[in-house]
């Protein structure tokens, strides 16, 4: 495979999948943006990461990475190898052949990580494309990492001074060692509460707990995703999200109109409600809220986004009670972004369309600097 030259237009690695469990949420919001990123300005590559961690080229058409029948796409083991620049300063990605030679691909621009969760969105792969000198969309390595933990995210949080709703954590191995110590700050809690993989995203291994018999199973399930975990306690109010876009030169960050979603009575908003049976979800963009609210939802919003320094784009996610009072759950570098998700709704509300959202990230990430800024 010989290289595109002379080179006309920007050239963009849209990099998916990974080892997380949410590999194959990865891949569909992987079939939205390769949807998005237009032919005539762009030259697009197709790079999945399998779930054992292989870097494959991959398929570019929109079209193999949707959510048929309920089943959701992954990224196949077979396919091209590919391989990163050898060092810093060369932008040359590179595929193995069938006969085991190294070749040229072409000279990444700009890289597009649409990895969710563990060994992708948590800093890692940042680190890496830090370490290359190769731009990318997205927060960095601090911001990264610290999002992707629940429990330091809830520590910058409530050190910048921000509301969140009331939690403990339970160490890797603590349930273990002292269950008895665990319990006692559990019972603390107001019931129901949320048991929560401390690193893991679209709601892999939550369960709501609403009495006290239930934990040990909470317990287990989200201990198969995370030996680390998170308990919430549980709000009564609503659930909004607030899209934010960074802007260039150090300006301050925009803020969508926030959106809700609405659960059916009895449900909460887990992995099969998301992405499977979606038919007792509703997503309102914009959501119906008082003016005040929605200015405080907005401002918050771009706190918490400045709190960890991040960059390019994030979703952050609040409770509304019935009395006004608006709570921080969490704050997501890489939120979901097929056409149907959150993130590209309320900006879609907002005045922005997906095309020029996806337009948008890619300069913010070609025109910033990598290392220390």
């Amino acid at each position: 495979m010989n290289a595109i030259n002379p080179k006309t237009k920007r050239s963009v690695a849209v990099l998916f999948g990974g080892r997380s469990g949410e590999h194959q949420v990865s891949c569909v919001t992987a079939g939205g943006v390769l949807g998005a990123l237009d032919a005539q300005r762009y030259d697009v590559y197709a790079i999945g990461v399998t779930p054992t961690g292989r870097w494959v080229l991959t398929s570019s058409d929109p079209q193999d990475w949707q959510i048929e029948d309920d089943e959701l796409p992954s990224v196949p083991e077979h396919g091209t190898e590919v391989l990163l620049p050898a060092r810093v300063g060369d932008r040359m990605w590179r595929v193995v052949g069938d006969d085991g030679q190294v070749r040229d691909l072409e000279e990444i621009d700009v890289v597009f990580p649409l990895l969710h969760g563990p060994y992708g969105e948590d800093g890692t792969l940042q680190g890496e494309l830090e370490l290359l000198d190769i731009p990318y969309v997205g927060s960095g390595v601090l911001a990264s990492a610290a999002c992707m933990d629940k429990q330091m995210m809830k520590t910058v949080l409530a050190g910048a001074g921000l509301p969140m709703v009331r939690h403990c954590t339970i160490a890797p191995g603590e349930w273990d060692r002292d269950e008895a110590g665990c319990r006692e700050r559990i019972k603390e809690l107001t019931f129901p509460i949320f048991v929560k993989p401390a690193r893991a995203g679209s709601s892999l291994g939550i369960t709501r707990v609403s009495n006290i018999d239930q934990l040990p199973e909470a317990i287990a399930e989200a201990r198969r995703h995370d030996p680390k975990l998170v308990i919430e306690e549980g709000i009564v109010g609503r659930e909004i999200e607030c899209a934010v876009l960074d802007a260039a030169n150090g300006k301050e960050p925009a803020t969508s109109l926030p959106g809700e979603i609405v659960v059916a009575e009895g449900n909460f908003y887990d992995y099969e409600s998301k992405y499977v049976d979606t038919s007792g979800i509703e997503l309102k963009a914009p959501a119906d809220l008082p003016d005040d609210v929605v200015a405080r939802v907005r401002k918050i919003a771009a706190r918490a986004f400045r709190a960890f320094d991040a960059e390019g784009l994030a979703r952050v996610d609040f409770f509304v009670t019935e009395g006004g009072e608006v709570l921080i759950n969490e704050l997501n570098t890489m939120p979901g972004f097929t056409p149907y998700s959150m993130y590209p709704k309320l900006w879609n509300v907002t005045g922005i369309s997906y095309g020029e959202l996806v337009d948008e990230l890619v300069e913010l990430a070609v025109n910033r600097p990598t290392g220390l800024r």
